[in-house]
């Protein structure tokens, strides 16, 4: 059964079963579509050079941190609802598992206890940094890190047109 239409408003369970639908139906010929692949591949080793950056920042383990034993990261509740079923499809592109609940209340539902689950992520959660990082980090380890990231969010809007544009044809014809 096809999914009710769903907006950026819908609850993230709603855009969940929404890409879990759209992946299931047309996963397999989306990654076969080289347009696709060749976007995909791109965009992971944007991913890949971006987490690696970041590792040497230091930002992993400060984040992890202050989730941990602070009381809470940027990751709180809410934040999920930027998220779009596009992007979420995307994931599961990746080989990401989407989680079924929240695993904690005051977080957002993408959050496992290692930290963010996805490997594409909104906007915000790839370029925000708070005071306590930017005090602590390296004003050059930033810019690399910017660079980096700027790649990442070129990569992921690129492959985010070309599966609705795939996704729209297929459908419409």
């Amino acid at each position: 059964m096809i999914p009710k239409q769903i907006t950026l408003s819908s609850p993230i369970e709603e855009k969940i079963a929404w890409s879990r639908y759209y992946y299931l139906e047309f996963g397999e010929a989306l990654l076969r579509e080289k347009r696709i692949a060749d976007s995909i591949e791109t965009l992971e080793g944007a991913l890949l050079a971006c987490r690696r950056e970041m590792a040497l920042t230091g930002i992993e383990d400060i984040c992890r941190k202050c989730e941990r034993d602070e009381g809470g990261s940027c990751c709180g509740a809410g934040i999920e609802n930027r998220y779009d079923g596009w992007l979420l499809l995307i994931n599961l592109l990746l080989g990401v598992k989407l989680p079924d609940t929240r695993l904690q209340g005051n977080s957002c539902f993408l959050l496992g206890e290692e930290g963010c689950l996805l490997a594409a992520r909104h906007v915000i959660c790839i370029n925000y940094l708070c005071k306590k990082l930017t005090d602590q980090i390296d004003h050059k380890r930033i810019i690399a890190l910017r660079e980096k990231e700027g790649r990442e969010v070129s990569a992921l809007f690129t492959l985010h047109e070309g599966i609705k544009q795939v996704l729209r044809k297929w459908i419409n014809d």
